[in-house]
């Protein structure tokens, strides 16, 4: 399957607060809050909505393209990810500019307080899914990016009846509830987690059937509690799967939806999509930034046995 991850490239600048943000909070002076937290720690690490997915993607035996505009500080990034697997070739460096940035403080609940700078983030507006070099997309993921970027990418989609999962999560602070209607109307899969999923429908008026009605099927996370696939009709929960320890939740959604589109690339049932991307998520879970995880596919199917019956369908991953 020919799947083109489009979405934001990122440096992710990640630290940790010993403490709660909820304990800093004070609920009637919120129109006014002014706070900075000093941190223990921080470090520098590979991040980006669309490499993070391509990234579980390409450990789980799949050729992934990344579309996406990056700065002239790309190099060491761009030769980590073709080491890994993934295709760079429709990401052009824009000069003058840097790759975007993260900036993340989590706190001992694992809350996340966030920044992003767009950076050359803000030229994929001129990139586009139509005569890709790579060939014609079997499914092209439009994550969080530059908001004129993912629009431009939903129209051409659904002009040139390419099959889309809209994945709008940090943006939808940033694009208007017309787009957000628009990217939902025609989409193969829309992805979200259960705070964003409510935000939307708060954003669009759009209630879950009116949801239900436009997409081939949905994926909503929900942190702790698993995910639930809304497909054919149905409503599928996903269990998490017990990380060994737990030490940074940035990028977890994305490796869930790396892991859940391998077992989408091959055919497999909704049960088993969700049971991989929830694997996948916990991987990513149990080390510090969102690309510094590592196994082989046959690891990652003998600790998915460990907790799930497949009946021999990841066998096909180990060919």
């Amino acid at each position: 399957m020919n799947i083109v991850c489009t979405g934001s490239v990122a440096y992710d600048y990640l630290m940790k607060f010993p403490g709660y943000f909820r304990d800093h909070l004070v609920a009637d002076r919120l129109d006014r809050i002014s706070l900075s937290f000093l941190v223990d720690e921080m470090v520098k690490r590979r991040g980006g909505t669309a490499p993070n997915i391509a990234y579980t993607l390409a450990l789980l035996g799949g050729t992934p393209h990344l579309m996406a505009t990056v700065g002239e500080d790309f190099g060491e990034y761009r030769q980590w990810l073709e080491d890994s697997g993934v295709d760079t070739s429709l990401s052009p460096v824009i000069k003058g500019k840097n790759t975007a940035s993260f900036f993340a403080n989590s706190d001992l609940s694992n809350a996340q307080i966030a920044s992003f700078y767009s950076g050359a983030m803000a030229d994929a507006k001129n990139l586009s899914v139509r005569n890709l070099p790579t060939g014609r997309p079997d499914l092209v993921v439009i994550s969080a990016n530059d908001p004129d970027a993912m629009q431009r990418y939903v129209d051409e989609c659904q002009e040139d009846v390419i099959p889309y999962l809209y994945d709008p999560s940090q943006q939808l602070a940033r694009i208007n509830p017309a787009q957000m209607i628009d990217g939902v109307q025609k989409a193969t899969a829309l992805f979200l987690n259960d705070y964003e999923y409510e935000l939307l429908q708060k954003h669009t008026g759009m209630k879950e059937d009116d949801v239900l009605c436009c997409v081939g099927f949905m994926v909503i996370t929900h942190g702790g509690d698993g995910a639930y696939i809304y497909a054919n009709g149905g409503k599928f929960h996903t269990p998490v799967v017990p990380p060994d320890r737990i030490a940074d939740p940035t990028g977890v959604g994305d490796a869930f939806r790396g892991g859940f589109l391998t077992g989408y690339r091959l055919g497999l049932d909704w049960g088993i999509c969700g049971r991989m991307g929830a694997l996948a998520a916990t991987y990513c879970l149990e080390h510090n930034g969102p690309q510094s995880h590592k196994y082989t596919r046959a690891e990652f199917v003998a600790r998915y046995r460990q907790h799930f019956d497949d009946q021999g369908a990841l066998d096909g991953l180990l060919a």
